[in-house]
């Protein structure tokens, strides 16, 4: 079965999202789920944060951006600058699929999540002081160890929601976006995933 982005761009557009959080304590945040087509496969484009003391996200797998801030038009606009800021992709690089709504964290961040993808591609560098790796990461890795460790259909608990790859392992908010996009996309991919889950160019 093949899966392509004009799919998952439907699924996003009808999606039910999550909204934002009840309470106004909330620092508003935004992050880029970004897919892009490498070899025929889909990957997600991931970064490892810096082993600094004191960082909340310190050594975590999470997905590019950062705070909005009041210079910001939006949430979206600050998606965008993120990505530039963090690794150098610029907003004409990105097609945008839609949002996947809003995931706090237990520090009281709020993130709003958009996914888009990643059509013209070209080296990423970033400040070593923030990040220091960036991970390419097959989308058909991630279903694999959805099916495997029984999470669909369910919200497993936070300890349990965990997405191992490498010699790294995604947990916290960034695994709870993935299984939720996982889950959202799962009648295009379904049991199958593994071995099929191959993607044309975007279109």
């Amino acid at each position: 079965m093949e899966t392509r982005f004009s799919d998952i761009k439907k699924i996003i557009e009808k999606a039910d999202r999550p909204g934002p959080p009840a309470g106004t304590d909330y620092d508003s945040t935004c992050v880029f789920l970004l897919l892009f087509n490498n070899d025929g496969e889909i990957n997600i484009l991931t970064v490892q944060k810096t082993d600094n003391e004191g960082y909340p996200w310190r050594n975590q797998v999470a997905l590019p951006g950062g705070h909005v801030d009041k210079q910001d038009a939006g949430p979206l606009e600050a998606a965008y600058r993120e990505l530039e800021e963090e690794l150098k992709i610029k907003k004409g690089q990105v097609e945008l699929m839609g949002s996947l709504g809003h995931f706090q964290t237990i520090n009281r961040k709020d993130l709003n999540v958009f996914t888009g993808i990643w059509k013209t591609r070209g080296p990423v560098s970033f400040d070593p002081a923030e990040i220091s790796r960036v991970f390419e990461i097959p989308l058909k890795n991630l279903v694999q160890t959805h099916i495997d460790s029984k999470f669909h259909g369910r919200i497993p608990d936070v300890l349990e929601l965990l997405y191992p790859f490498k010699e790294v392992v995604i947990w916290g908010v960034t695994a709870r976006i993935l299984h939720y996009f996982i889950e959202l996309i799962y009648p295009v991919i379904g049991d199958e995933a593994a071995d099929n889950m191959l993607a044309s160019p975007p279109n």
